[in-house]
Protein backbone atom coordinates (compact mmCIF):
# COMPACT_ATOMS: atom_id res chain seq x y z
CA UNK A 1 0.00 0.00 0.00
CA UNK A 2 1.86 3.23 -1.61
CA UNK A 3 1.08 6.58 0.27
CA UNK A 4 0.96 9.70 -1.83
CA UNK A 5 2.41 13.31 -1.24
CA UNK A 6 1.07 16.43 -3.04
CA UNK A 7 3.15 16.50 -6.45
CA UNK A 8 4.07 19.48 -8.78
CA UNK A 9 0.45 20.76 -10.20
CA UNK A 10 -1.87 19.04 -8.40
CA UNK A 11 0.39 15.39 -9.28
CA UNK A 12 0.56 13.09 -6.62
CA UNK A 13 3.90 11.38 -5.83
CA UNK A 14 3.81 8.11 -4.31
CA UNK A 15 6.15 6.50 -1.64
CA UNK A 16 5.37 3.66 0.17
CA UNK A 17 6.50 3.65 4.19
CA UNK A 18 6.72 0.02 4.57
CA UNK A 19 9.71 -0.49 1.71
CA UNK A 20 7.43 -2.14 -0.84
CA UNK A 21 7.07 -4.95 0.82
CA UNK A 22 3.56 -6.33 0.76
CA UNK A 23 2.24 -9.84 2.72
CA UNK A 24 -0.21 -12.24 2.10
CA UNK A 25 -2.11 -13.64 5.22
CA UNK A 26 -3.81 -16.80 3.75
CA UNK A 27 -6.09 -18.82 5.74
CA UNK A 28 -6.10 -22.92 4.97
CA UNK A 29 -9.56 -24.91 6.04
CA UNK A 30 -12.03 -26.55 4.35
CA UNK A 31 -15.40 -27.24 5.40
CA UNK A 32 -17.52 -25.24 7.52
CA UNK A 33 -14.42 -23.18 8.74
CA UNK A 34 -13.05 -22.20 4.82
CA UNK A 35 -17.38 -21.15 4.66
CA UNK A 36 -17.39 -19.42 7.29
CA UNK A 37 -14.08 -17.30 5.95
CA UNK A 38 -15.61 -16.84 2.92
CA UNK A 39 -18.87 -15.66 3.93
CA UNK A 40 -17.03 -12.93 6.50
CA UNK A 41 -14.82 -11.88 3.80
CA UNK A 42 -18.00 -11.40 1.26
CA UNK A 43 -20.38 -9.86 3.87
CA UNK A 44 -17.05 -7.42 4.33
CA UNK A 45 -16.96 -6.77 0.48
CA UNK A 46 -20.53 -5.96 0.27
CA UNK A 47 -20.60 -3.25 3.14
CA UNK A 48 -17.76 -1.28 1.95
CA UNK A 49 -15.17 -2.15 4.85
CA UNK A 50 -11.54 -3.24 3.69
CA UNK A 51 -10.44 -5.47 6.13
CA UNK A 52 -6.43 -4.14 4.85
CA UNK A 53 -7.63 -0.72 5.56
CA UNK A 54 -5.67 -0.63 8.76
CA UNK A 55 -2.18 -1.99 7.90
CA UNK A 56 0.43 -1.14 10.55
CA UNK A 57 2.29 2.35 9.65
CA UNK A 58 5.92 1.94 9.93
CA UNK A 59 7.24 2.90 13.19
CA UNK A 60 10.57 4.19 14.01
CA UNK A 61 12.45 3.95 17.45
CA UNK A 62 15.79 5.43 16.95
CA UNK A 63 15.58 9.07 15.83
CA UNK A 64 17.91 11.21 18.36
CA UNK A 65 16.88 14.94 18.34
CA UNK A 66 19.68 16.30 16.80
CA UNK A 67 18.93 14.33 13.60
CA UNK A 68 15.26 16.66 13.83
CA UNK A 69 17.20 19.97 13.85
CA UNK A 70 17.58 21.28 10.21
CA UNK A 71 15.38 22.50 7.32
CA UNK A 72 12.63 20.01 5.60
CA UNK A 73 10.81 20.73 2.54
CA UNK A 74 8.08 19.63 0.73
CA UNK A 75 6.60 20.43 -2.89
CA UNK A 76 5.25 23.79 -3.89
CA UNK A 77 7.25 26.28 -1.54
CA UNK A 78 6.29 24.41 1.82
CA UNK A 79 9.62 24.48 4.54
CA UNK A 80 9.61 23.12 8.32
CA UNK A 81 12.80 24.65 10.11
CA UNK A 82 13.48 22.64 13.13
CA UNK A 83 15.96 24.61 15.94
CA UNK A 84 17.60 23.08 18.42
CA UNK A 85 16.25 25.40 21.38
CA UNK A 86 12.40 23.71 20.13
CA UNK A 87 11.45 26.30 18.37
CA UNK A 88 10.60 26.35 14.61
CA UNK A 89 9.71 28.40 11.27
CA UNK A 90 7.19 27.79 9.60
CA UNK A 91 6.29 28.80 5.50
CA UNK A 92 3.27 27.31 3.93
CA UNK A 93 2.39 24.12 5.33
CA UNK A 94 -0.91 22.36 4.75
CA UNK A 95 -3.34 20.88 7.20
CA UNK A 96 -3.15 17.49 7.75
CA UNK A 97 -6.45 14.85 7.48
CA UNK A 98 -9.25 16.47 6.47
CA UNK A 99 -8.04 19.80 7.27
CA UNK A 100 -5.77 19.89 4.18
CA UNK A 101 -9.03 20.07 2.38
CA UNK A 102 -9.55 23.27 3.22
CA UNK A 103 -7.06 24.16 1.01
CA UNK A 104 -5.26 27.00 3.29
CA UNK A 105 -1.59 26.96 4.22
CA UNK A 106 0.21 28.74 6.91
CA UNK A 107 3.45 30.67 7.93
CA UNK A 108 4.90 31.47 11.30
CA UNK A 109 6.88 30.83 13.95
CA UNK A 110 5.88 27.77 16.84
CA UNK A 111 7.52 25.03 18.82
CA UNK A 112 8.22 21.36 18.09
CA UNK A 113 9.34 18.05 20.39
CA UNK A 114 10.15 14.41 19.46
CA UNK A 115 7.61 12.58 21.46
CA UNK A 116 7.54 8.64 22.12
CA UNK A 117 3.53 9.26 23.44
CA UNK A 118 1.16 7.10 21.41
CA UNK A 119 0.14 9.51 18.89
CA UNK A 120 -0.84 9.44 15.16
CA UNK A 121 -1.06 6.34 13.57
CA UNK A 122 1.55 4.16 15.13
CA UNK A 123 3.44 3.18 17.85
CA UNK A 124 7.37 4.55 17.37
CA UNK A 125 8.38 8.00 17.67
CA UNK A 126 6.52 11.16 16.58
CA UNK A 127 7.23 14.99 16.29
CA UNK A 128 4.62 17.33 17.51
CA UNK A 129 4.83 20.64 15.54
CA UNK A 130 2.70 23.44 17.18
CA UNK A 131 2.12 26.87 14.91
CA UNK A 132 2.14 29.51 18.03
CA UNK A 133 1.79 32.59 15.77
CA UNK A 134 0.45 32.85 12.44
CA UNK A 135 2.56 35.43 10.16
CA UNK A 136 0.85 34.45 6.66
CA UNK A 137 -1.76 32.21 4.90
CA UNK A 138 -2.17 31.35 1.54
CA UNK A 139 -4.57 28.42 -0.60
CA UNK A 140 -3.10 26.08 -1.92
CA UNK A 141 -3.88 25.73 -5.75
CA UNK A 142 -6.81 22.75 -6.78
CA UNK A 143 -6.10 19.48 -7.69
CA UNK A 144 -6.86 18.71 -11.12
CA UNK A 145 -10.22 17.01 -10.17
CA UNK A 146 -11.33 19.96 -7.52
CA UNK A 147 -13.10 22.93 -8.53
CA UNK A 148 -10.98 26.24 -9.54
CA UNK A 149 -13.28 28.22 -7.15
CA UNK A 150 -13.19 26.97 -3.28
CA UNK A 151 -16.52 24.91 -2.39
CA UNK A 152 -18.45 27.21 0.28
CA UNK A 153 -17.70 26.16 3.66
CA UNK A 154 -14.66 25.71 3.73
CA UNK A 155 -12.61 26.63 7.00
CA UNK A 156 -10.02 29.49 7.38
CA UNK A 157 -6.71 28.99 8.34
CA UNK A 158 -6.55 28.77 11.94
CA UNK A 159 -4.47 31.37 14.11
CA UNK A 160 -2.39 28.33 16.08
CA UNK A 161 -2.31 24.26 14.79
CA UNK A 162 -0.92 21.50 16.12
CA UNK A 163 0.63 18.73 13.34
CA UNK A 164 1.75 15.04 14.19
CA UNK A 165 4.62 13.96 11.93
CA UNK A 166 4.81 10.49 11.66
CA UNK A 167 8.53 9.19 11.38
CA UNK A 168 10.16 6.42 9.03
CA UNK A 169 13.31 5.61 7.22
CA UNK A 170 13.42 5.65 3.65
CA UNK A 171 15.52 2.72 1.41
CA UNK A 172 18.95 4.58 1.92
CA UNK A 173 18.19 5.71 5.79
CA UNK A 174 17.25 8.79 5.56
CA UNK A 175 14.48 10.32 8.06
CA UNK A 176 11.14 11.42 6.74
CA UNK A 177 8.80 13.30 8.34
CA UNK A 178 5.22 12.98 6.97
CA UNK A 179 1.37 13.15 7.98
CA UNK A 180 -1.75 11.49 6.02
CA UNK A 181 -3.91 14.36 4.44
CA UNK A 182 -7.50 14.06 3.17
CA UNK A 183 -9.39 11.16 4.27
CA UNK A 184 -6.76 8.91 6.88
CA UNK A 185 -8.26 5.51 5.52
CA UNK A 186 -6.50 6.87 2.27
CA UNK A 187 -3.21 7.00 3.27
CA UNK A 188 -2.07 9.48 1.20
CA UNK A 189 0.83 11.37 3.07
CA UNK A 190 2.50 14.73 3.15
CA UNK A 191 6.17 14.10 3.19
CA UNK A 192 8.95 15.62 4.37
CA UNK A 193 12.54 15.74 3.30
CA UNK A 194 15.85 17.03 4.56
CA UNK A 195 16.61 19.96 2.47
Amino acid sequence: MGIKSPGRAGRSVEADPAGGRGRIVRSGGTGAAGWLVALVACLLLLTGCNPHMYDEVPAVHDVRRAELVRSWRCVDGTEVTLRADGTAVIRLLDGQEFDFDDRWRVSGTGVWELTDERAGWNDGQHVRLTLTSRTATATRAPDPDEPLDPPAGLEPAPETYTWTFELRRNERKRLLLYFFFGDPDSRSAYVLERA
